[in-house]
């Protein structure tokens, strides 16, 4: 059933028919199509546009609509608009046919993908708010789990690893947060905007809104049918968050090598190889990073699809709905592998402990002690170097060193300074806001 045809003579190309259609993906639509297309048939009634027994009918014909949609097959319809158009007339005759008065595919589509989108934010949310759970309560046993620091992939200075996971809370609480503050913008009602001028029906459209739970109404008719910043924020959001995962996921793939062996991965998020037994490969993490770049794809499609479009709508837009679908399928499934990775692997906290006593990360607490000392900073910084080097020829961690050594580089070094530099002191020192403590 084609909702448009009038002005045509000829039938629309079979070819031009299968590049036309969109119903193989705004399927997923059809909840939406049909909440929206319910709660514009009591604005129509409300405006005097339909009976209350057209009303009833056109309901009921929607509501059985819905709870029969189990679809063994893509229908052949052009879209989900006209899918439901053409179950409905054939379910209750003409009455079917009022329910478009007064909307567009236009007003249509945005309002579905809006409401759309609600909902999978809110599952989204969901999903980040148990992997941030999770990552605190893995801090909490790992709190003094020494390990560390990197700068430049070099060792740096001592950190735990539960400090470690909770910088990655903080990113996915920022994650969290670009959430919420963009639901302000998605759930805005753009129905009632018509095809790009509003309509002449006298339509409550503040009224509708409150029906599907719409927070507020688009202002200008062509900018609620022609805005997709919606789509695009959100598929910001999710390619950052995708960002973090993939950080995160590169760094336990680095972790469960043999040359760090700080982690093992569990066995239910590993592959192995098909030409060599001992391989246990981080494939799960591993995917994590590879479908991040997918993310960025989708945001990337949209951006470009909307980057010359004039106003107001444009079939161009129709290349939203696959990006976006994506890009949700993409981060929830992320989301939830990631969380039960982390939680079964295997943390191997004597290699990290002895991989930060041999990294010479007390550099800097050395430093600081003669500092405190009366020392200069950087005469400091030239004294601690000369002595990373002495104990490198040496194979020797610093601490390591005797006393009479380390006296030859500076007179004001004594007996204290090995309680000055041992790793688990200078993690209970740290003083500023957001250090690593023990």
């Amino acid at each position: 059933m084609k909702l448009w045809g009038g002005r045509f003579k000829s039938e629309t190309d079979k070819l031009m028919e299968d590049f036309n259609s969109s119903i193989s993906f705004d399927i997923r639509l059809l909840k939406y199509d049909i909440m929206g297309s319910i709660a514009h048939a009591k604005g129509l009634y409300k405006a005097g546009v339909l009976t209350e027994e057209e009303l009833n009918l056109i309901e009921k014909g929607l509501k059985e609509i819905l709870e029969e949609s189990e679809l063994k097959e893509i229908p052949q319809d052009e879209d989900v608009h006209s899918y439901v158009e053409r179950l409905l007339v054939e379910k209750i005759g003409d009455t079917g046919r009022k329910l478009h008065t007064g909307r567009s595919r236009n007003d249509q589509v945005a309002t579905d993908e809006r409401l759309y989108l609600r909902d999978e934010i809110d599952k989204i949310k969901e999903d980040l708010i148990k992997l941030i759970n999770t990552l605190k309560e893995m801090a909490k046993t790992y709190k003094e789990a020494i390990m560390p620091g990197y700068t430049h992939l070099q060792r740096a200075q001592p950190v735990t690893f539960g400090h470690y996971l909770l910088a990655y809370v903080e990113m996915f609480k920022r994650d969290l947060s670009r959430l919420d503050d963009m639901m302000k913008r998605v759930n805005v009602m753009p129905l009632g905007s018509g095809a790009l001028a509003g309509t002449t029906f006298d339509i409550d459209r503040k009224y509708v809104a409150s029906l599907l739970g719409f927070d507020d109404i688009t202002l200008n008719s062509i900018d609620g049918v022609s805005d997709r910043d919606f789509v695009i924020e959100f598929l910001s959001f999710a390619s950052i968050t995708m960002m973090h995962l993939s950080r995160f996921s590169e760094e336990l793939i680095l972790w469960s090598t043999k040359e760090f062996d700080f982690i093992e991965m569990d066995d239910r998020f590993s592959t192995g190889s098909s030409m060599m037994p001992q391989k246990k490969n981080p494939d799960a993490a591993e995917l994590i990073r590879g479908k991040t770049g997918r993310v960025y794809g989708d945001l990337i499609t949209i951006l470009t699809v909307m980057k010359g479009l004039p106003l107001a709508y444009n079939k161009d837009m129709q290349e939203d709905k696959e990006a976006l679908f994506d890009g949700i399928d993409t981060l929830k499934m992320s989301l939830e592998v990631f969380t039960e990775m982390i939680k079964a692997i295997k943390v191997k906290t004597d290699n990290m402990e002895k991989a930060a006593k041999y990294g010479y990360m007390n550099a800097t607490d050395f430093a600081d002690y003669l500092v405190q000392k009366g020392i200069p900073f950087r005469t400091a910084h030239e004294i601690a170097g000369k002595v990373v080097l002495y104990a490198l020829e040496r194979n020797l961690a610093i601490e390591d060193l005797p006393l009479e050594e380390l006296k030859k580089f500076s007179d004001v070094i004594e007996k204290d300074v090995y309680e000055a530099i041992d790793i688990k002191n200078i993690l209970k020192k740290r003083k500023t806001i957001g250090s690593p403590k023990i």
